[in-house]
C-alpha cells in the first residue's frame, strides 16, 4: 500500500492536472474561468435564479449578473421568467461550445473508459470519494466567501 506522503502528492498532482486542464480549456473557447464553471453548473443542475448561481459561485450579485450578461451575449445561456414566480429571473445553458464539448469529450472517454474496468465496488468507492470531496471543497468555498 502507498504511504499517505505518496497519495497525498498523487491526489495533489490530480488537483493541479484537473485545475490547469480546466483552465486551458476555458481560455481556449474563450471564457474566463468562473464563465466556464458557471456554464457547467447551469448544464448540471438545469435553470437557476442568480442568487443561486451567485451562491454556487461565490460570487456577489453584481459580478453574477456581469457573468451572466457575458454567457448570454456569447449565446451560451438565457434568462427568462421563473414559470413559479414571474418577479424573479432564472438563468440557463442553452449550448455549449463546440470546440469544449469535443474536447471534454475526449477527457471524459479516457476516464470513462478506466472506470468501466471497475467492479460495482470499486466504483461505489470511487462515487464515495467524489461525493465526498464535491462536498469538502463546497463547504470550503462556503467559509471562503462567507
Amino acid at each position: 500500500m502507498a504511504s499517505r506522503n505518496s497519495l497525498e502528492a498523487v491526489y495533489r498532482e490530480y488537483l493541479a492536472a484537473l485545475v490547469l486542464f480546466h483552465q486551458s480549456a476555458a481560455h481556449a473557447v474563450g471564457l474566463g474561468p468562473t464563465d466556464y464553471q458557471a456554464l457547467n453548473l447551469l448544464e448540471l443542475r438545469g435553470p437557476q435564479t442568480p442568487g443561486a448561481l451567485s451562491a454556487a459561485l461565490g460570487l456577489t450579485t453584481g459580478a453574477t449578473t456581469r457573468l451572466v450578461d457575458r454567457l448570454v451575449a456569447a449565446g451560451y445561456a438565457e434568462r427568462a421568467a421563473d414559470p413559479h414566480d414571474r418577479r424573479k429571473v432564472t438563468v440557463t445553458a442553452t449550448m455549449t461550445p463546440e470546440d469544449l464539448a469535443e474536447l471534454l469529450d475526449g477527457v471524459r472517454g479516457s476516464i470513462a473508459g478506466y472506470v468501466s474496468t471497475l467492479d460495482e465496488a470499486q466504483r461505489d468507492v470511487l462515487v464515495g470519494y467524489w461525493q465526498a470531496a464535491g462536498q469538502g471543497y463546497a463547504k470550503g468555498l462556503s467559509l471562503l466567501t462567507s
